[in-house]
């Protein structure tokens, strides 16, 4: 079993860590006696169908320049450590589709508005709901923070990282710009991407349902709960060079990603949506076996429910296990961290919260046990949407454009304030007594 060194005054975090592998993340029904090894035939077959998938997945030359020469539409630029980060860019994507104008400082994060001359002690971390994508740089939460504290925050968010890349991001610009106080935003999706060694695959079925060119390789983790394995890997292009031609070589992809975890969850759904769903039972059989879980599959519907459990489980306790190493990391250099839990305006999860159910309570409890200090802004918009005599639907179109809008990223920051307020010694300028 493997923990983090132990932060001084904290919990020990590997009490979680004994309750996932007594399955108390999922549960366990009844499984289905293998060979061994997989049959020929079906060994044969996964690696058709996942050749196929990478060979469909290809990128082209220009998606690989515009990666590496910041022309991408998206505005990634590859990066040898973090897989991508961002680069000045403008995009019509905006609330009333106006357009948004994004500017990055020498550091990489994204321009300061407020009080940028002075000293800085709060950097943020995180994914687009931390880079606060949609929206101009003066409206981001971290300005809306600043403003009303008198003092900047510095914002280190990247769109579409994981929770392990936000971890890496901290580690190394602290390094060069250190804060005394870090927000540390995990959005409910960047569990799974912990997992991803390769975003497209999971996000797309073939390079003809992509909108230009995005997701390069990324560093990933290797985790199984129900033994403890946690494994961090690098980029596994760690080189623009080896970008630039590893990646249009079908052979070196297939050798690097055809045993991926994430890639064969996708080819058991491409599999379901073909009408072919009995051509991954045995596999992800196998793999839920792996992971500690044991099942039976018998059709679409018990596949899909696996391949989402496994995954779920997974993703949920790879993030706690980085969470460790946040706060060991904070320990040793005398920080303090305020973690913030990001959702989308998707009516289904705060149906969820209203039914007394939620995918990521494993995660909450953890924060919970240990004694963090956090905001959960699903549970801050539920109590607000309490409030409004109106439907779900619409009272987050208040707040959301697919990403928060304005008037949601002043929601975030008001959601944020006490807490972080709470934290800081000495108290910004409005709080001083």
């Amino acid at each position: 079993m493997i923990c983090s060194s132990r932060p001084v005054g904290r919990r020990d975090f590997c009490h979680s860590v004994a309750a996932v592998a007594a399955g108390a993340l999922v549960g366990q029904t009844g499984s289905r006696a293998w060979a061994a090894t997989p049959s020929a035939k079906t060994a044969a077959d996964r690696d058709r169908q996942a050749r196929e998938f990478l060979r469909d997945n290809l990128y082209t030359r220009e998606e690989l320049h515009s990666l590496i020469h910041s022309t991408s539409p998206h505005g990634e630029t590859y990066d040898p450590e973090m897989g991508w980060v961002h680069h000045n860019r403008r995009s019509r994507h905006g609330v009333d589709n106006s357009v948004v104008t994004y500017r990055y400082d020498t550091s990489g994060a994204r321009r300061m508005m407020h009080y940028g001359n002075r000293p800085c002690r709060i950097n943020t971390y995180g994914n687009s709901f931390t880079h606060c994508d949609q929206v101009s740089d003066g409206e981001t939460w971290q300005e809306v923070l600043a403003a009303h504290l008198i003092e900047p925050v510095r914002n280190y968010g990247v769109g579409g990282y994981s929770v392990y890349q936000a971890y890496l991001r901290m580690i190394q610009e602290e390094a060069q710009t250190p804060g005394d106080y870090v927000i540390f935003n995990i959005y409910y999706d960047d569990h799974y991407r912990n997992l991803h060694s390769w975003r497209f695959l999971r996000a797309v079925s073939s390079a003809a349902e992509r909108d230009g060119a995005w997701g390069p390789p990324l560093p990933f983790l290797k985790v199984n709960p129900s033994t403890g394995k946690f494994r961090e890997y690098p980029n596994p292009c760690p080189t623009a060079a080896s970008f630039a031609s590893d990646m249009l070589d079908l052979d070196w992809v297939y050798k690097v990603f055809k045993d991926d975890f994430v890639l064969r969850l996708s080819l058991a759904r491409r599999n379901i949506k073909a009408g072919i769903p009995q051509r991954s039972y045995e596999d992800i059989e196998r793999l839920a076996q792996e992971q500690g879980v044991d099942v039976q599959i018998d059709d679409a519907d018990s596949l899909a429910s696996v391949i989402h459990r496994i995954y779920t489980r997974a993703g949920l306790w790879a993030s706690m296990r980085v969470i460790e190493k946040v706060e060991k990391f904070a320990h040793d250099q005398g920080k303090k961290v305020l973690y913030v839990l990001s959702y989308s305006g998707a009516p289904r999860l705060y149906t969820e919260l209203a039914e007394g159910r939620r995918f990521d309570q494993p995660l909450v409890d953890f924060l919970q046990q240990q004694q963090l200090d956090y905001v959960d802004l699903l549970l801050a918009h539920r109590d607000e949407l309490a409030r409004f005599n109106e439907g779900t639907a619409e009272y987050l179109k208040r707040y959301y454009v697919g990403h928060y809008n304005p008037r949601g990223n002043f929601f975030c920051a008001y959601a944020i304030k006490d807490k972080l307020v709470s934290l800081l010694e000495p108290k910004p300028v409005p709080y001083v007594p």
